[in-house]
């Protein structure tokens, strides 16, 4: 494989249109940042039926979720993983938030990306980092994330 970072997207949901490069922006950057030099990531935008159905067989939990991460192999530079993420999740939490759904699924798609580079979010330190990545990716974007930080 060539050093390039390739970011495929597959959005099942006709009904919601997303803004492809901008998703692939975001993975490659997270990328860059964490010195992936080769990649291959898929990214599936899926409903929420579907990313429950994946997070029962795959995690164990049988209610939907906002995203999973596959990491499929991460070798030196080179890294090959799948972030799948819900925009019915997204569009629910943005409308709590007040803020746009696709800023929702963005955030969404920047986690599972961190995930496939090493970070985690099972211990309150490792949330917080976790935090502070998201935060420096979607500002990128001209973002702040409506977050209460007592929370996070």
């Amino acid at each position: 494989m060539k050093h390039e970072l390739l970011v495929e997207i597959a959005n099942q949901p006709a009904d919601h249109p997303v803004d492809e490069e901008r998703i692939r922006q975001a993975v490659r950057d997270v990328l860059r940042a964490e010195k992936i030099a080769a990649a291959e990531v898929s990214v599936a935008i899926v409903d929420d039926p579907t990313i429950q159905a994946l997070n029962a067989r795959h995690l164990g939990h049988d209610w939907p979720t906002d995203v999973i991460s596959f990491l499929l192999d991460r070798r030196g530079d080179h890294l090959e993983g799948e972030v799948v993420v819900s925009i019915d999740t997204a569009r629910a939490v943005a409308a709590e938030l007040a803020w746009p759904a696709e800023d929702e699924l963005l955030l969404y798609v920047v986690h599972g990306a961190l995930h496939l580079v090493g970070y985690g979010d099972d211990s309150d330190a490792a949330r917080a980092r976790m935090r502070q990545a998201e935060r420096r990716h979607l500002a990128a974007f001209g973002l702040e994330p409506p977050w209460d930080e007592s929370s996070a």
